[in-house]
């Protein structure tokens, strides 16, 4: 606690003093034009890795990187998604997976969870269609490839619920919204985005052009199938 005593004194004394106008700016509402959905793992810093500041983006983070299903559970994940796209109107949704993923490890073995931790148990349950996505299409995988592909599939099965909402079908129908699938590595610092016409995870700077990303339409070829090569 004392690292994090610091900080914040840190905080107050430098940074806030130097960025007043921000805040006071950010005091009267939030505009952020971004949802960024990511895991709760220790070692990711959405803001970090994007270098963007306070109010840019409105952020969503569990084990996982997991958004259940439109009426699966009444979590907290359902409403923050329905009020970021209708209340704030974001303009794109992004989902961040990670390397190294402990909720993944965990799916894989998720039998071994009931026990230990029941609760993250249930809550893995809702990652349910990336596990049969592994165990029917990946036989061949094992160790740190198999991890890597449920990272990568896990990704891709969050954007299918995220199309179950009804307000976020109405704003692809619209072309009011944008869904992006993201993996980053933690090692490397890079990170990639699935390109749905090659089937593929990518650079995104290579895809930075907007007429590029994801449309409504492409969002159709995520779901027909594993992008396994």
């Amino acid at each position: 606690m004392k690292r994090i005593i610091q900080g914040l004194h840190e905080f107050q004394t430098n940074y806030f003093n130097t960025h007043r106008d921000l805040f006071e700016l950010l005091s009267q509402g939030q505009h952020p034009r971004v949802l960024f959905i990511t895991c709760s793992d220790s070692r990711i810093d959405p803001n970090l890795i994007t270098q963007t500041e306070p109010g840019e983006m409105f952020i969503i983070r569990n084990a996982g990187n997991i958004i259940p299903p439109y009426g699966a559970t009444n979590g907290g994940e359902g409403a923050a998604v329905e009020y970021a796209v209708h209340a704030l109107a974001v303009q794109d949704i992004i989902v961040c997976g990670h390397s190294h993923c402990g909720a993944m490890k965990g799916l894989l073995k998720i039998d071994k969870l009931a026990d230990e931790m029941p609760t993250v148990y249930q809550w893995l349950k809702h990652a349910e269609a990336t596990r049969r996505i592994m165990k029917e299409h990946y036989q061949d995988y094992e160790g740190e490839q198999l991890l890597n592909a449920a990272i990568e599939e896990n990704v891709l099965t969050q954007l299918e619920n995220l199309r179950t909402y009804p307000v976020i079908q109405s704003r692809l129908k619209s072309g009011q919204i944008q869904l992006h699938a993201w993996v980053y590595e933690i090692e490397t610092g890079q990170v990639l985005e699935y390109n749905p016409t090659t089937g593929k995870y990518m650079a995104p700077q290579a895809m930075f052009s907007r007429a590029a990303w994801i449309t409504p339409e492409q969002q159709e070829r995520i779901y027909k199938g594993s992008h396994k090569s």
